[in-house]
């Protein structure tokens, strides 16, 4: 049976298929109530319908990191709007708190790059909530540095990272 070959598998990452996009809304539920001291706001987002969209837009990827039968971690990034053709932007990046600390999130990071350098893409940027510090450590332990051209404005909820992408083969 498939199913007996495919379980000596410990950690599989691949693309996210339309049919998780519930299960994939769900861990970042729990992931993000982790980081809003006061509980996670309430802005009227439909997550499932963006989670929906996000793997299904044809010029963005997820990715997603299987353990067991089991999403424990998700990537969602694209080129933003205007961008440069050579940047990527990492919109989404959660790790089931039942699996941090395991190394879920170094390896759906390494994936992440393995795939924008891969595309040609030479600088990523993202935006971390102020409140969620293990996110600023994890980020900073990959290389990712404060955006010296989106310095957060007053009030603003949000820290500006860049990434610079290894060229393949340097």
């Amino acid at each position: 049976m498939i199913e007996d070959r495919v379980s000596c598998v410990s950690r599989v990452i691949r693309t996210a298929l339309p049919a998780e996009a519930d299960v994939v809304a769900a861990l970042h539920a729990r992931a993000r109530a982790t980081y809003y001291p006061d509980g996670v706001p309430q802005d009227g987002t439909d997550w499932l319908a963006a989670w929906r969209g996000a793997i299904e837009r044809p010029d963005g990827h997820v990715l997603c990191v299987v353990e067991g039968g089991r999403i424990t971690g998700v990537a969602s990034f694209r080129t933003d709007e205007g961008a440069a053709a050579d940047t990527v932007k990492l919109f989404q990046f959660h790790v089931d708190p039942d699996h941090w600390r395991a190394g879920v999130g170094a390896e759906l990071h390494r994936a992440c790059v393995e795939e924008w350098s891969a595309d040609g893409k030479r600088t990523a940027t993202l935006d971390v909530h102020v409140d969620n510090r293990r996110a600023q450590a994890f980020y900073t332990r990959q290389g990712w540095v404060p955006d010296p051209e989106n310095a957060p404005a007053e009030g603003d909820h949000h820290l500006h990272l860049r990434y610079e992408v290894p060229v393949p083969g340097k």
